[in-house]
């Protein structure tokens, strides 16, 4: 009799242990979705639109590049079985081929998740290398391997300060054109003395 009390009390000492090791010491796995797109801290109501907190997508590229865009706040939708994420407080993270980054900080931006193209807009502020770009908006289009960066631009660099309606980059060339909406206007360079 005593040593089934024994085995009883152990058994039960096993559960218990089993229960608070899930409860308090399990890890929260992180759920794969492909070319490692990673959903953190899922809160939804299973309705059609999905709203979640704390949402980071991670894309690869290839071997060289990727692309890490989160959000605070982000509600997904669908149209025409596309997902499509509306984020709010927005930080993207683009490494390129020679692993420097550029970092993208906007209010809001939209994410295509099926060819990850983003649109930002409002408070838009990038930073590559020494450089800063204000603005109101920005297309990075993965598709066609451009950003494009318009309405009330302030780009600044280690030189000075240029004020233009239009900055285009070329992802894998890095080509940049600058220019204004009305050809009769004039890009405005201001030059550090």
């Amino acid at each position: 009799m005593k040593r089934v009390i024994q085995l009883i009390l152990f058994l039960i000492l096993i559960f218990s242990s089993i229960i608070v090791y899930l409860i308090y010491f399990s890890e929260n796995k992180d759920k794969q979705i492909k070319t490692d797109i990673i959903k953190n801290d899922q809160s939804s109501d299973q309705t059609k639109n999905n709203v979640i907190k704390n949402l980071k997508y991670e894309v690869r590229f290839d071997q060289d590049s990727q692309y890490i865009i989160t959000a605070d706040l982000s509600e997904i939708t669908y149209d025409n079985n596309v997902e499509l994420v509306s984020m709010q407080k927005v930080i993207a993270i683009y490494i390129d081929k020679n692993n420097i980054p550029t970092v993208i900080t906007s209010d809001k931006a939209i994410y295509n998740n099926s060819n990850y193209n983003t649109n930002f807009s409002e408070n838009i502020q990038i930073e590559y290398m020494d450089n800063t770009i204000l603005a109101d908006n920005m297309d990075l289009d993965f598709s066609n391997d451009i950003i494009k960066i318009y309405e009330n631009i302030t780009y600044k660099g280690t030189r000075g300060t240029i004020k233009t309606d239009n900055i285009k980059i070329d992802l894998i060339t890095k080509k940049i054109d600058i220019y204004m909406n009305n050809k009769k206007d004039n890009v405005k360079v201001i030059t550090n003395n």
